[in-house]
């Protein structure tokens, strides 16, 4: 039987654990344990991963996903990760928080319209998984540090995952040019010279867009890439309807201005 595959007794209160008492529940050593909550060294088991997890008190089944899909990311072997996972005990029946499951069905079709417009991947359903995923590995402290305002704390998180895989200009700036080839209006033009004017000019005007302050930028995209209504964007981003209305109008004046701005030639 593996350590992490013992009964072990969940903390009453996690807040308080020292590195000492992570390392007498879990039965690994300080130095693994604190390599493992630094992220340094190798990338770690999931008996180790588990262990702390549980002695935490954590969800264990997001976290199993999260590290999973961290594995194969530091190019750890299909069969590598099936006997890491299988080495410790079944995680059991999945047990999502009834308010975690109901934010999900509001919240996934804005995320995944919004990581599908700036990713243009095959399933955008995996990053917003993720992102969801990590949501619920803090969920009671999400609550607690959100407030009423849930929704907000969740669109930065989904934020920050999407902008992670987004193409980025030399200044640090998201790339959308290649959205300009995945437009309809392109698409219909069947005259290869008139679609690469098409494409040019659209893309142009995505370019402008990745000028724009962060909340602008998100209203932009999710108002007319995504095309969703302002309460549809209100609901998404937990911005306030008049703070919508307002990001919505400056941003609009400032693609205006950066769209038509005069070039070096002109």
């Amino acid at each position: 039987m593996t350590r992490s595959s013992q009964g072990i007794e969940p903390p009453s209160d996690p807040e308080r654990f020292t590195l000492d008492e992570l390392a007498r529940r879990t039965g690994f050593s300080k130095t693994r344990i604190s390599a493992l909550l630094r992220g340094i060294e190798y990338y770690p088991s999931w008996e180790i991963t588990y262990s702390v997890v549980h002695a935490l008190g954590l969800p264990p089944w997001p976290l199993c996903r999260l590290w999973t899909a961290g594995a194969y990311e530091a190019v750890k072997s299909t069969t590598w990760i099936t006997q890491r996972i299988a080495a410790v005990r079944p995680l059991g029946p999945e047990e999502r928080p009834v308010e975690h499951r109901g934010f999900i069905e509001k919240m996934g079709h804005y995320y995944v319209s919004y990581a599908r417009a700036l990713l243009h991947i095959e399933r955008p359903e995996r990053i917003v998984d993720e992102a969801f995923d990590i949501l619920w590995a803090g969920w009671d402290e999400a609550e607690a540090a959100a407030g009423p305002n849930l929704p907000r704390y969740a669109w930065r998180l989904l934020r920050s995952r999407v902008l992670l895989g987004v193409r980025r200009h030399p200044d640090g700036r998201p790339d959308l040019r290649p959205a300009a080839f995945m437009t309809v209006a392109q698409s219909r033009i069947e005259d290869p010279v008139a679609r690469f004017v098409e494409i040019s000019e659209v893309a142009e005007f995505f370019d402008a867009i990745s000028r724009l302050p962060p909340d602008q930028f998100d209203v932009v995209v999710l108002r007319y890439l995504c095309e969703f209504t302002p309460d549809e964007v209100q609901e998404a981003t937990g911005l306030s309807p008049a703070h919508v209305h307002t990001l919505d109008h400056h941003a609009r004046g400032a693609l205006e201005l950066l769209h038509h701005r005069p070039t070096a030639r002109e």
